[in-house]
């Protein structure tokens, strides 16, 4: 089970990926983009970490090491770190609604209710949407997009172009994030990364990341212990499927995983990470906050599920916290 939390504090701006896929809109806005880096990137620096450092063994971290993330808290006290809302929960700034089943049917009293809430304290994962509202347990992300214009640099000098016949010179746009100095990302990990300074994620900017070891009895690790029976909410994205083709669920030879019955979700958000340098296909994985109800029971918290329900590019996505779900409760289901 995941016994540390790695939090990640920014010594100023972050990178924010423009998508996983280029586009005409990725190019020259903000289309897609993606912010806070996945588990994969947290993953990638503890071998890079390890190459130099010769912390563990290379072979048995590629074995132990799982990552789950991406979530965010506040710096003093991050065991309370913040999770997707699951979509059965609709929570605005002065009200608040729930899908519940009625006549083998999804149904809400204010379906047209727009949430301005997608994160949650994870202590608060079992609580109503009211009382979520009304304690304020929900928040919106600490972070923001700052759009930063850099000139194109010659590959062997940090020089600009000079415009002319002869060269090619042009700009390009980062989009930069900052995040409140009060929050900071956190990351589910297996293994412990030495407390310093890194250079994390795209474009190399450089953060504070401290690792705290989960006591046995954090309520934290009592939620993560629970057992998912039919119905369940993903607190990370879910990539199920082929490496050519996506799913909504698990896909096993043997049909172990039961069959999805009903699903409250939004589009799918591409999926890309690097392993081994080598930057894999992308893909399309059901988002956080995607609500399962399934045919038959698991009964089996997601630690313990199946690792052949998991794709494996040569990596198991398991690894990458995948499709992390804890159960939740629905009104008009047993």
């Amino acid at each position: 089970m995941f016994n540390y939390l790695i939090c990640i504090s920014p010594l100023g701006f972050m990178y924010g990926s423009a998508g996983a896929f280029l586009s005409p809109e990725n190019l020259v806005g903000r289309s897609g983009a993606k912010f806070p880096p996945e588990a994969a990137t947290l993953s990638g620096l503890f071998f890079s970490v390890n190459q130099v450092q010769k912390i563990w063994n290379q072979e048995k971290l590629s074995h132990d090491l799982y990552i789950a993330g991406p979530f965010w808290g506040k710096t003093d006290n991050p065991e309370y770190f913040y999770v997707p809302i699951p979509w059965t929960k609709i929570i605005a700034e002065n009200e608040s609604s729930e899908w519940e089943f009625k006549n083998d049917k999804w149904h809400c009293d204010n379906s047209q209710l727009t949430p301005d809430y997608q994160w949650q304290r994870i202590n608060s994962w079992n609580y109503a949407a009211e009382h979520i509202r009304g304690n304020s347990y929900a928040e919106k992300v600490p972070w923001k997009f700052i759009p930063v214009l850099h000139p194109h640099l010659k590959n062997d000098e940090r020089c600009t172009f000079k415009i002319d016949d002869n060269t090619k010179g042009g700009l390009f746009l980062e989009h930069s994030v900052h995040l409140d100095s009060e929050y900071c990302l956190v990351y589910l990990s297996t293994k412990a990364l030495p407390d310093g300074w890194y250079k994390f994620g795209g474009e190399n900017h450089v953060v504070e990341i401290n690792s705290f070891k989960l006591p046995d009895d954090s309520p934290i690790l009592e939620l993560l212990r629970q057992p998912i029976e039919d119905k369940f909410a993903l607190i990370t994205p879910g990539v199920w499927g082929s490496n050519r083709i996506s799913h909504r669920q698990p896909q096993a030879e043997d049909h172990s995983f039961p069959e999805t019955v009903q699903m409250l979700t939004d589009k799918p958000v591409p999926y890309r990470f690097r392993s081994q340098g080598t930057l894999g296909r992308g893909r399309y994985a059901v988002p956080a906050g995607s609500v399962y109800v399934l045919k038959e029971p698991i009964n089996k918290p997601w630690w313990e599920w199946d690792e052949k329900w998991f794709p494996n590019e040569g990596y198991s996505l398991k690894k990458l916290g995948c499709g992390l779900c804890l159960p939740v409760e629905i009104e008009g289901v047993n």
